[in-house]
């Protein structure tokens, strides 16, 4: 009886062993056709910097006024209210005051989103890039376009 538990741990620790060598070697395999593709065709696949873009857009900073702005707002309605709730309402509110505040946040930051995805789609149009990636998401190759999409934003 102890013998046959044996041969099941080492047939079960062998095909553990099995599968996690065949998903290396996938993983390996996937990566590689990955930046092959990538070098191969860089002459159409755009790479910008989406961070720097959001960053640098002229809009970010009144975007990012109008949400402290909100925020100090929410911190004193909640300090208000606060004071007359239990530990559960308290909870409960300041839950609804952080979902009011992310949906304010994306309704602030949705029109740069907006304008900085219109100017890479007009700089892609311009270059004949049939792809653009964020930077994050390259591994290897691609023609970087941030500045000319930066330029376009600012004109």
């Amino acid at each position: 009886m102890l013998k046959l538990e044996k041969k099941k741990v080492k047939l079960i620790s062998l095909t553990v062993a099995i599968l996690f060598v065949l998903s290396v070697v996938g993983i390996a395999v996937s990566q590689t056709g990955t930046s092959y593709a990538a070098e191969k065709n860089s002459s159409n696949i755009g790479v910008v910097d989406y961070q720097m873009l959001i960053y640098q857009h002229p809009d970010t900073a009144k975007a990012d006024e109008a949400m402290q702005a909100e925020i100090k707002a929410a911190q004193q309605d909640f300090e208000t209210k606060a004071a007359s709730m239990n530990d559960k309402e308290k909870q409960d509110y300041y839950s609804q005051v952080q979902q009011r505040l992310s949906l304010k946040n994306q309704e602030l930051r949705a029109p740069i989103f907006d304008k900085i995805n219109a100017a890479i789609k007009a700089v892609a149009e311009v270059k004949g890039l049939s792809v653009v990636l964020d930077k994050n998401d390259v591994v290897y190759g691609g023609q970087v376009v941030t500045d000319d999409v930066m330029k376009k934003i600012n004109k």
